[in-house]
């Protein structure tokens, strides 16, 4: 499932390399919605949540589905400024019904909902489906809807408020820490976009991005299948401190996409892609291979000797061998005119992390 950007003549300085004070103070609330998504932040998380005035975390708590699942577009600015302040100012600016549709995007659960004309502000059949939506996703959501609907400059400023409470409370003094981080990734992009070209500076923000071979389209493994078009808006790449391992892409029509990515590693690890993910949890699916595999982790074995152990032929154990060869779940050495299969321990032991980061990107 990928989201289909096309980028088709689309000139390198359009494609947009900025920090944004608003879209990093909205992945540290996912982060406190979801620190088990973060486990690195997860000490920070617990200290701001101790810190917390109790009105201000039930602000927080009471309208976490704008950044827990996915992100309210309005608060992963396309055009970033300098300061919160200014971000916080051009979303005041933003219509009501823009603002109120996506909302309830993400108050009714997910991206993939779309609210068309006519408006759930001005129409009885299409704010009946936005309240059916939001309540099946839960309480808050139903409540918090219906206030946006009934009174949507109230709930506007709300919101302002809260995050400016944030502000405050933690984000001033993290911004002050993270800034010079995401200074230095915008530096590094930068200079790849302007020596290397597009497709460089692309390729180096993530597996999950990649360019079709003919460079019109920027393919972006995300768990939706949709198609948008930069050609007459450009593209904004926003680095984040906070929103690792996510990859945020944010589309909506009328505005610019927005691509949130996770600062770069100083000590990147080797990622592992979703299809190896995928290739080893086949591989692991079978009861036959798991058996294989609790003998060889025992020690290593030849063939024979597993054959033995589990009353199958050669030929049998072979082919299921050969499979979790393919994916990387064993290794081999060579005895003479024995060969001795071992099981991949470092590999087979990141599997979990591997298939949560490839899941969570």
């Amino acid at each position: 499932m990928t989201l289909r950007i096309d980028i088709s003549g689309l000139p390198p300085e359009r494609l947009r390399f900025a920090a944004s004070p608003l879209a990093e103070l909205t992945a540290m609330l996912h982060v406190l919605a979801e620190p088990g998504h973060h486990p690195k932040l997860a000490g920070w998380a617990a200290d701001v949540w101790a810190g917390l005035r109790p009105e201000l975390a039930e602000r927080l708590r009471e309208a976490e589905f704008l950044w827990r699942s996915s992100r309210a577009d309005f608060l992963v600015p396309a055009r970033p400024r300098p300061t919160l302040a200014e971000e916080l100012d051009d979303v005041d600016r933003i219509d009501d019904e823009t603002y109120v549709t996506a909302a309830l995007i993400t108050t009714c659960g997910s991206n993939r909902v779309h609210f068309t004309a006519p408006s759930p502000l001005t129409d009885t059949t299409a704010r009946d489906r936005a309240m059916n939506l939001a309540q099946a996703r839960g309480t808050l959501q139903e409540t918090f809807a219906e206030r946006l609907l009934a009174d949507p400059a109230a709930v506007r400023a709300r919101v302002r408020h809260t995050l400016e409470q944030c502000a405050e409370a933690f984000f001033d003094a993290t911004w002050t820490r993270v800034a010079p981080q995401l200074a230095a990734d915008l530096r590094m992009r930068r200079d790849l976009r302007q020596r290397h070209g597009i497709g460089a500076a692309l390729a180096s923000i993530s597996d999950a991005l990649t360019l079709t071979p003919d460079g019109d389209h920027l393919i972006v493994d995300k768990l939706q299948d949709d198609a948008t078009t930069a050609r007459h808006t450009g593209i904004t790449f926003l680095p984040s401190v906070f929103g690792r391992p996510h990859l945020v892409a944010i589309h909506a029509p009328g505005r610019p996409p927005v691509v949130q990515y996770p600062v770069a590693d100083a000590d990147p690890p080797k990622p592992v892609t979703l299809e190896t993910v995928t290739l080893r949890l086949e591989a692991l699916a079978h009861p036959v291979r798991l058996r294989l595999l609790r003998t060889l982790a025992r020690g290593p074995h030849t063939t024979g000797e597993l054959a033995h152990a589990w009353e199958l032929t050669p030929p049998e154990v072979s082919r299921h061998l050969a499979v979790l060869r393919r994916a990387g779940l064993l290794t081999t050495q060579r005895h003479g005119r024995h060969v001795r299969y071992s099981v991949n321990l470092p590999d087979l032991t990141a599997l979990g992390a591997d298939l949560l980061t490839a899941v969570l990107r």
